[in-house]
């Protein structure tokens, strides 16, 4: 599952997405084979962090399991 992360807030991509001309034609992240198309890498800071994302709208996206 993937969630987008604000400084205080927490939202599904459906919430977001929907706006932005990257997303796919369901208005959610281009999310294909493990890897968010439409933004780039965060490394981890330790191992229990789930995997991080920066969308190119400026968000951090999340993949949660």
């Amino acid at each position: 599952m993937l969630a987008i992360l604000t400084e205080n807030q927490i939202f599904t991509p459906g919430q977001v997405c929907q706006s932005c001309m990257l997303a796919d034609a369901s208005g959610q992240p281009r999310w294909h084979g493990g890897q968010l198309y439409c933004g780039r890498a965060i490394g981890k800071l330790t191992d229990k962090q789930p995997e991080q994302y920066q969308c190119v709208m400026g968000f951090r996206v999340i993949k949660v399991e």
